[in-house]
């Protein structure tokens, strides 16, 4: 895969998705001297941890769903310099990859075993909305706790706010610690809400509207969307790698 093809392909995938967000603040490109891609590393981060075991793995192009951040002082800095000096490509696509069909909160409730798409996760009033996905048959909390668990590789923090069985699940990956994200699930009559994030007032929230509440990492609620895109890459492009980079489970969920 060469570069020019890799542009053209990613204008294929996200369509209008790249015209309603910026190049540079929601997605973009860093050192893309190097011109052909055999072998890329996905993570839901850039960091220099990723770089240098991009560089030992002898990966050409890492994709990832963040950027580093500006607020983490003097990171993003750090990760171009490794970039150049390593010869590595870099590209990022976050909110596209949120609201695309094949994205992270799509991708997780279909691991999650949900049979159908009930809404898209999108972009609404400035805002993430959330994405909802039904079961076939209604689970209990502590089997949707377990899955989680299992599919994140982590501990998992949850609130059993009430005893109903589970079978609509509300849904923002990563940040969605809002409380108006939770009466979103609330309204929806969704079973549950699982996002990335909590914070005092979702917590409190979900107790005071006894919505049952469920948070993993923001990482690893969202990697299986990086996932999803790295395979559509393979789909398009036969002669390419892909391989997942190492994250630890350093947030606190617990």
């Amino acid at each position: 895969m060469i570069a020019q093809e890799f542009r053209s392909h990613i204008n294929e995938l996200f369509g209008q998705l790249l015209i309603d967000f910026k190049e540079d603040e929601e997605y973009g490109f860093c050192n893309f001297s190097l011109n052909k891609y055999e072998r890329i590393g996905y993570a839901t981060n850039i960091t220099p941890e990723i770089i240098l075991q991009a560089a030992e793995k002898n990966v050409h192009l890492i994709v990832t769903h963040h950027d580093a951040w500006d607020f983490v002082y003097g990171m993003k800095e750090q990760c171009i310099e490794l970039l150049k000096k390593h010869n590595i490509a870099h590209f990022y696509i976050h909110l596209p990859l949120d609201y695309v069909d094949f994205g992270t909160c799509n991708s997780l409730l279909k691991r999650l075993g949900v049979s159908s798409i009930v809404q898209q996760s999108r972009h609404f009033e400035g805002h993430s909305a959330i994405g909802i996905g039904e079961f076939d048959s209604s689970i209990t909390l502590e089997k949707l706790v377990e899955k989680m668990t299992s599919l994140l590789g982590e501990k998992v923090y949850f609130q059993k706010n009430n005893n109903k069985k589970i079978k609509r699940i509300g849904m923002v990956t990563g940040a969605g610690n809002e409380t108006t994200q939770l009466r979103d699930a609330m309204n929806s009559n969704c079973d549950v809400y699982i996002t990335g994030e909590k914070n005092l007032y979702t917590i409190q929230y979900a107790k005071f509207i006894n919505l049952n509440f469920i948070v993993g990492s923001h990482t690893f609620t969202e990697i299986f969307g990086v996932k999803s895109f790295a395979q559509k890459l393979q789909e398009k492009f036969k002669d390419i790698e892909i391989l997942q980079l190492h994250e630890e489970h350093f947030e606190v969920t617990g």
